[in-house]
């Protein structure tokens, strides 16, 4: 085991910043979120594993989360009156018995991709047991259990309004992180952000693609980077919508910046994907004669950066030749390239072990895709996915009775962490190898069931309401 003193003194800085807010935990934990490269330690027993620096404050709110002295009373009332307590629970126990029985059970009977950080790459190799079984089931246990022990802290709306001031942090410091990278290379400084850097990920962070330098923030590498921004994006995005509110009007903005730049394809496919909602409500607006400040307001600079776009391209038609390049190699030639083919490779292979296994999957851990669908498919099996829909279905229809009777932040804030958290699994469906969503989701999710218990649940069970809607309320965790 060897330590990380940068991962502590960040984790210390974040508990400093969020006493500063009232809510040490909660906005720690939001924002250690944007620190994707910084580990606590390095796990040499585990084949290198390196838990990053969210899992310390993880750790913290468990701790403070089993002391509470209502705990099984909290407990109970979550799992009596939430059928996502009990989805996530059965996901838990099925990925956890997978992870130790079915590379077992299935050895040899079909081949999986696993990464070797010995060798430096990715390998087919025979199913067989491997350390990604306890470090990646470990981290989906992680955020199973957060989100048990968030819905118990939110049931009462004590921590709501310090969550939402967490996913500001989030947002703020994953886009600051990410206009330092973007300048510092922009200037010559190279990776400004290296000594953040101590997870033992293959680091990704001083290249460039068709002349243009990749912009990877805090995170390992560009399309991580890309994948963070479009779900911080959504989040801001959507809270704009709701309250106007101008801080996350020029996140928006920035992460827009930031993911035009990034040089990532996964930038460019998520935000067109992302797009599509919003265009979509436009379109509805403009069919309904229904056009307010805000749609104005997007029409307007959409028709002036197309109008600029072609003025430029009159007054110096070569002007455009660099993105011209950059778009051919990040879009329309990816399919083609080694990287492209050696990812549809991983997804046709992690696709062939699911039925390999009639359904059962290869275990979590035990391979690695290039889609985070198809890792579900592959290392979770058929009830794995089926767990997983009915909380994307919970996530999609929850929190929508809520969102009409609180105030206009708690209603913002549903919708964003719901945009959030969708947007998340649609960036993960591009990129991510393993079948964990992430911590966001979670959290998210905890936060769109809490708000349908609260709606519904409270005056039936007699449990006193803590008043709501300050910046941060009173006693955060």
């Amino acid at each position: 085991m060897q330590f990380s003193p940068i991962g502590f003194l960040i984790s210390a800085a974040l508990l400093l910043l969020g006493y500063g807010m009232g809510a040490p935990l909660l906005v720690g934990l939001m924002g250690s979120l944007a620190f994707g490269a910084t580990a606590l330690v390095t796990l040499h027993s585990l084949g290198g594993a390196s838990p990053l620096i969210y899992t310390f404050f993880v750790g913290l709110l468990l701790g403070t989360f089993v002391l509470r002295r209502h705990l099984w009373r909290d407990i109970g009332i979550l799992f009596r009156h939430s059928h996502a307590s009990w989805i996530v629970s059965v996901l838990l126990v099925y990925a956890v018995v997978g992870s130790v029985f079915f590379p077992r059970l299935f050895a040899g009977q079909t081949s999986v991709f696993v990464a070797s950080r010995t060798q430096g790459g990715v390998f087919e190799v025979p199913l067989a047991p491997v350390s990604g079984n306890i470090s990646q089931t470990g981290y989906l246990v992680i955020g199973g259990i957060t989100f048990i022990a968030l819905c118990a802290i939110l049931l009462r709306r004590r921590n709501f309004d310090a969550l939402r001031v967490g996913f500001f942090v989030w947002c703020i410091l994953h886009t600051g992180m990410g206009l330092m990278d973007f300048c510092a290379k922009l200037s010559g400084l190279g990776d400004v952000l290296g000594p953040i850097r101590t997870a033992s990920y293959a680091m990704l962070t001083s290249v460039d693609q068709a002349g243009f330098v990749r912009i990877v923030g805090a995170q390992p590498e560009a399309s991580s980077f890309a994948a963070l921004s479009l779900a911080a994006l959504a989040f801001t995005f959507t809270y704009w919508r709701k309250t106007r509110s101008h801080l996350a009007l020029a996140l928006s903005a920035a992460l827009i910046f930031l993911l035009a730049l990034s040089t990532s394809s996964t930038a460019y496919i998520g935000l067109a994907l992302l797009c599509l909602p919003v265009m979509f409500s436009m379109g509805c607006s403009l069919l309904g004669g229904r056009i307010d400040n805000q749609n104005a307001l997007l029409l307007t600079a959409a028709m002036s950066c197309v109008l600029a776009i072609l003025a430029l391209a009159v007054i110096d038609p070569a002007l455009f030749d660099p993105f011209i390049r950059l778009f051919n190699v990040a879009i329309l030639d990816k399919a083609n390239s080694s990287s492209g083919q050696e990812r549809s490779y991983w997804n046709y292979i992690s696709l062939k072990s699911f039925f390999d296994t009639v359904g059962l999957g290869v275990g979590l851990g035990s391979s690695r895709a290039s889609s985070w669908l198809i890792a579900v498919l592959s290392q979770l099996g058929a009830l794995g996915a089926i767990a997983f829909l009915l909380l994307i279905l919970i996530l999609l229809t929850g929190g929508r009775r809520a969102e009409k009777e609180r105030n206009l932040q708690d209603a913002a804030t549903i919708a964003s962490v719901r945009a959030c958290a969708l947007a998340g699994l649609v960036s993960n469906s591009l990129i991510s190898g393993t079948a964990d969503p992430g911590l966001l989701f979670f959290v998210s999710l905890a936060i769109v069931v809490t708000a349908d218990l609260q709606r519904s649940g409270f005056a039936r069970l007699q449990v006193p309401l803590a008043p709501s809607g300050a910046m941060v309320p009173p006693h955060p965790v």
